[in-house]
Order: structure tokens, then sequence, then C-alpha cells
């Protein structure tokens, strides 16, 4: 199994960056560069303990789908996000957070196995390790702006 571990530091209250993070409109903003869609289950707004969202995305020069739930939540605190279908053997993201004075830590810990046994893993050693971070890192930027400005990504706008 891999684990990754990013943490954000965000000049904005801790609500702001909680529901920032589970709104299905702004990952897709964020994910604007794979082309990542919400396709089924809940398309749109602030996703909640119980739902499901599936995703369709391209990577890797491939379109690929992944179903997720929200398995566990603890607002404005903690929130976990599961595979139910999807390409990884296993895939487990937990959203944490915690108020610091005036701002907020946020903890991405990404869990997952990859399937195929040693060309999965040779596969994620060399390739989908550094793209699963840097995909993190990046929409976790988008977070940061978005909160510490309390905007919201423009509507209908697609960076391709």
């Amino acid at each position: 199994m891999t684990q990754i571990k990013i943490t954000t530091t965000i000049n904005a209250p801790i609500e702001i960056v909680f529901n920032n993070s589970r709104n299905i409109d702004i990952h897709q903003y964020s994910a604007s560069k794979t082309n990542e869609k919400a396709i089924a289950g809940r398309t749109s707004g602030l996703i909640n303990k119980g739902e499901t969202v599936t995703w369709k995305g391209k990577h890797f020069g491939i379109y690929i789908q992944h179903e997720s739930i929200i398995s566990e939540m603890d607002f404005p605190n903690y929130f976990v996000d599961e595979q139910l279908k999807g390409h990884f053997k296993s895939f487990k993201h937990q959203h944490i957070f915690q108020q610091k004075e005036n701002q907020t830590i946020m903890t991405d810990i990404l869990e997952y196995e990859t399937p195929f046994g040693f060309i999965g893993k040779l596969f994620d050693k060399i390739i989908l390790k550094s793209h699963l971070s840097n995909f993190i890192i990046y929409r976790n930027s988008i977070l940061k702006e978005l909160s510490e400005n309390q905007h919201q990504p423009p509507q209908n706008r697609h960076a391709f």
C-alpha cells in the first residue's frame, strides 16, 4: 500500500476550507487539467456523508472513471472518500482540518493499492505516486486561493 501525505496551510476559517474541499464544482475547476467531470451521483454542490460521486477524467492519455463514497464526515474537521469502483485495488483519501489561530491546517492522507502485482507496483513507483502527489498539490493551491479570497470558481468556465 502506498501512502501520500500532504499538508497545506490556508489563511481562512476552517468551515470555508472544509466546504470548499467537498465542493464538487470546485473539484472540477481544480481538476480541469485532467478534464475531470462528475458524471453520476452528486454532480454539483457540497457532497455529504453517504453520498457518491463518479468522476471521469483523462489520466495518462486515457479516460478513466472512479466512483467514490463519502464514508465518514465530522464537520468541519474530517471527511473520507473511498473508492467503490475504479482502477485501484483500494483507494482511501482522508481530509483532515485543524484550526490554528487564523489559519486552517489541511492534511490530505491518500492510501491506495495498485492492481497487477509487480507491474502495478513498478508503475506506482515510477509514475503514479508522483502524478497523484502533483494532482493534490495543484488542487490544494486552488483551494487555498479560493478559500483565502472566499471566492467561488467561475461558473461554466473550463481551463482545458
